[in-house]
């Protein structure tokens, strides 16, 4: 999701204890996007949009929790439950040739190389040797995924101007 040169990187999924930290599901491969002292833009679902800085940030198994000035109470968290968190796209490093943020990868449309409709990217999972692409066709009812691996084998393609991305399946995918 853009929005005047903003970015996703997590959406609010919880509140976390009762001093008001929020329990966060992040797009970003790196925490370095949470950077405390920073701005982030908090996008309720009623298009209510509010900057808050960002106090801290840590790991909390396959989440994160965040701390954010302005929200010291569990009731205050509980009600940015299920915003997305966007920040500006200026303040992310250059990454090198190749190289794409998950941000920029979650949302594009799949095609096999017969052209074939798999879904969206909706998450990405970090394995370590490389990170998995989690497909999903939301439009066909089901919750079926399918997973592709970040390889470059695998992904032949990325275009962000038309939001695609395409794809030579393994044997047995």
């Amino acid at each position: 999701m853009e929005k005047n040169g903003f970015l996703t990187v997590g959406k609010i999924v919880g509140a976390h204890g009762v001093k008001g930290n929020l329990k966060v599901y992040s797009y970003a491969e790196s925490l370095s996007v949470f950077n405390p002292g920073s701005s982030i833009l908090v996008v309720c679902a009623g298009k209510i949009e509010k900057n808050y800085t960002i106090k801290w940030v840590k790991p909390h198994g396959r989440r994160i929790l965040l701390s954010l000035e302005g929200i010291g109470s569990r009731d205050a968290a509980e009600t940015l439950i299920g915003s997305k968190l966007l920040v500006e796209r200026s303040t992310f490093p250059e990454l090198e040739e190749g190289s794409y943020y998950w941000c920029d990868i979650i949302g594009l449309a799949v095609f096999t190389t017969d052209e074939q409709y798999l879904g969206r990217v909706e998450s990405i999972i970090s394995t370590g040797s490389n990170d998995v692409f989690v497909v999903k066709d939301l439009d066909k009812g089901n919750d079926n995924e399918t997973l592709i691996p970040a390889l470059e084998s695998v992904v032949l393609e990325i275009d962000f101007e038309h939001k695609t991305m395409r794809v030579a399946l393994p044997e047995g995918l």
